[in-house]
């Protein structure tokens, strides 16, 4: 065999996100780009703000020597000193720059905090729905991957969490504002998880490590805020990327933030960096890390687009009957599937060039996720065929 088993089980499962955005390519090239309404891809295409690409062109010019030669693996120290200072707030804890490393993005980071903690058989848990990529990442580094329902409005089903821990459990994984619901977990969730979790410790003797996935933090809707975490659960790590407050995700910037209560957080931390170094991701994009040094931390995108389009959408589908929880936060809505079967339903707008992604593809089957980081007129003009979509949805399930 050309490839591992294991590499050949993962292509054969493979990406529902990616398959449909690969059939909305195919789609574009047969009717042309106007007849299809590809909500697939959680690709931002809000323009980055003015500020950021004006601090790319000021470090350019900036007169230096060895300006991108090699760095410390931890990252640019100026570039680790901003983030703790935003990440400091964020937590409502003083986090020093020396609890944080610079990473490809949010996936390097978290595969990064895989390969730093994991055991080979030792349990990765998470809420389901879930980003998808996190069964590849517990695997890549020998672990196992499980899932477990949330409650019916998207928060974390607790009792169940802990009922699913183990000896083996070395991590939870959450994700506030959640992919693909938009749900944020309130400050009241994360005290109980919290709890639950240091209850757990005194009776497994180990501490399972809470990894909070932030990519959404700073898109929220209405005012909300996104709690903290680190003032509740010492052995909390927060990864975290700019790719979606700056609209910038093809340039691959994230970081790892170790609460500085952790347990033995100096070695976790030369932990982080080892791994940064020998899983290949090396060093965050220099450029990047100097840029985000020198931006003003409530930079970001303007959300107020991401709002005017969630509401189109949402007033649009509620006026068909589908039916869906608001989301507060993120630019997906998650959408109960009509006939109940979200595959057979994501088929069936695909036949009205809609792109959508099954809820199975996250570890959540009955409902699908729309992305709605798209132009405005795409969610104008589609709303037609989501209703003719809707009508075949309910036949199918008579």
């Amino acid at each position: 065999m050309a490839i591992s088993e294991r590499t050949a089980a993962a292509i054969e499962g493979g990406s529902f996100i990616r398959k449909m955005f690969e059939r909305g390519n195919e789609l574009r090239q047969k009717y042309g780009a106007d007849a299809v309404f590809d909500f697939s891809l959680g690709n931002p295409d809000a323009a980055p703000p003015a500020v950021f690409e004006e601090k790319i062109v000021e470090w350019v010019r900036t007169p230096g020597e060895n300006k991108y030669g090699y760095m410390s693996n931890a990252g640019h120290q100026e570039a680790r000193e901003a983030v703790a200072a935003r990440v400091s707030a964020e937590q409502n804890t003083a986090v020093p720059a020396g609890c944080v490393v610079m990473t490809c993005g949010a996936g390097g980071a978290l595969n990064v905090v895989l390969k730093t903690i994991l055991n080979p058989g030792d349990e990765v848990l998470a809420p389901a729905p879930c980003f998808m990529e996190y069964r590849f990442y517990t695997e890549n580094h020998g672990g196992v991957f499980k899932t477990v329902p949330c409650a019916p409005d998207f928060d974390p089903d607790i009792e169940a969490l802990e009922a699913a821990i183990t000896p083996r459990t070395a991590a939870l994984i959450i994700n506030s504002p959640n992919n693909p619901s938009g749900h944020i977990y309130s400050q009241q969730v994360l005290e109980k998880l919290s709890q639950m979790l240091l209850r757990k410790q005194k009776e497994t003797g180990r501490a399972v490590y809470l990894i909070s996935d932030e990519p959404y933090r700073r898109i929220v809707y209405g005012g909300r805020t996104v709690p903290s975490l680190f003032d509740k659960y010492p052995h909390a790590v927060v990864v975290n990327s700019f790719s979606k407050e700056l609209s910038i995700p093809g340039e691959r910037l994230g970081y790892i933030a170790l609460n500085p209560a952790a347990e033995d957080a100096e070695r976790l931390v030369a932990g982080f960096i080892l791994c940064n170094r020998i899983l290949g991701f090396v060093n965050a994009p220099s450029l990047m890390q100097r840029v985000i040094a020198r931006l003003p931390q409530d930079c970001g995108v303007d959300i107020a687009i991401y709002d005017r389009r969630r509401k189109l959408l949402c007033d649009g589908l509620a006026a068909i009957g589908y039916e869906f929880v608001e989301p507060q936060g993120t630019f997906y809505l998650f959408v109960k599937a009509p006939s109940g079967d979200d595959a057979a339903d994501c088929e069936r707008l695909a036949q009205y060039n809609i792109l959508t992604v099954p809820g199975r593809g996250f570890s959540y089957p009955g409902y699908f996720r729309i992305s709605y980081c798209v132009p405005d007129k795409v969610i104008l003009n589609s709303l037609p065929y989501f209703e003719k979509a809707f009508a075949d949805c309910k036949k199918a399930a008579k």
